[in-house]
């Protein structure tokens, strides 16, 4: 039986992964939140594992309030950063593989082409900053295995999709931006894709597959295509206008294109990879079940 720790079980990915876990029947799991077990704090990694010798560590754990990280850096730089310094340790201390999550914020938006994962980074933002400076942590990390993904959603927590659905029941019209592109990422896909990653390493002891992956849902689109669709399937009426960046500032410079390239992950782990707007119908009909 593997130990698995997953680090931020409470949030959108950490949740997907719960609801995931039934198809894998030799893992064991240990799913922690600040509560169980406070990542930012190296003696507190030091005893949980001694207590609980975990072979793999899946880290959700993140600051993910992009605008608010702007004045909050240094909460914003604790999670981010330090906490993954102190995984990474861990992991190389006892040689457990640590798969880490990462963003598109590391990319300052200005290219043209999906990003590869040996593009350039140059992140714009203190969120984006601090998520890069763990990618660094990772790097040093026995086996580090690092996903960047883009523009998150589930049918748990907060999120654009439930935002949207929210606002489409209770206005009449809404702006969203238009001249921002990427594609969202249904966190149940991701939490798939993790857990087969792991299955695949647990088949192959021998083999290494530290480095950096990209990962989101297939096809692309903009913040105003993704809000007309989640309006169009949940048969809401409410308007939805397209606006400029410029017309809705927010306080964190946000990419103005952050497509991923997947090329590698589909290479590397055979995953299928799916469309976005089919893995967006299968989360609306989620919540529209769950009330």
């Amino acid at each position: 039986m593997n130990n698995i720790l997953v680090t931020g079980a409470n949030g959108q990915l950490g949740n997907e992964i719960k609801k995931t876990t039934s198809a894998f029947k030799n893992f064991h799991f240990l799913f922690t939140d600040v509560e169980e077990l406070d990542i930012t704090k190296p003696d507190n990694i030091q005893k949980f594992y001694l207590k609980n010798k975990f072979d793999y560590i899946i880290n959700c754990a993140a600051y993910t309030n992009v605008d608010k990280a702007e004045t909050d850096k240094i909460n914003a730089d604790k999670i981010n950063a330090e906490a993954v310094k102190n995984l990474s340790e861990i992991s190389e201390k006892y040689k457990i593989p640590l798969i880490h999550i990462s963003t598109d914020y590391v990319f300052d938006g200005k290219s043209k082409i999906p990003y590869k994962e040996s593009d350039y980074t140059n992140p714009q933002s203190v969120y984006g900053k601090t998520k890069l400076k763990g990618e660094k942590y990772v790097e040093n990390a026995y086996e580090g295995i690092i996903i960047r993904t883009s523009w998150l959603y589930s049918s748990f927590g907060n999120n654009f999709v439930k935002t949207m659905l929210r606002l489409g029941r209770e206005r009449n019209e809404i702006n969203v931006v238009s001249d921002q592109s990427g594609s969202p990422t249904y966190a149940a896909d991701l939490a798939q894709t993790i857990l087969e990653i792991i299955k695949q390493k647990i088949e192959n002891q021998e083999h290494n597959f530290s480095g950096i992956y990209h990962y989101s849902n297939e096809d692309s689109c903009t913040w105003y295509e993704f809000a007309k669709e989640i309006m169009q399937n949940a048969n809401l009426k409410c308007k939805v206008n397209p606006v400029s960046s410029e017309e809705y500032p927010t306080p964190t410079k946000r990419p103005k294109y952050s497509l991923l390239d997947k090329t590698k992950i589909k290479k590397t782990f055979g995953v299928t990879v799916p469309f976005w707007k089919d893995s967006l119908q299968k989360c609306l009909i989620l919540l529209s079940e769950n009330g």
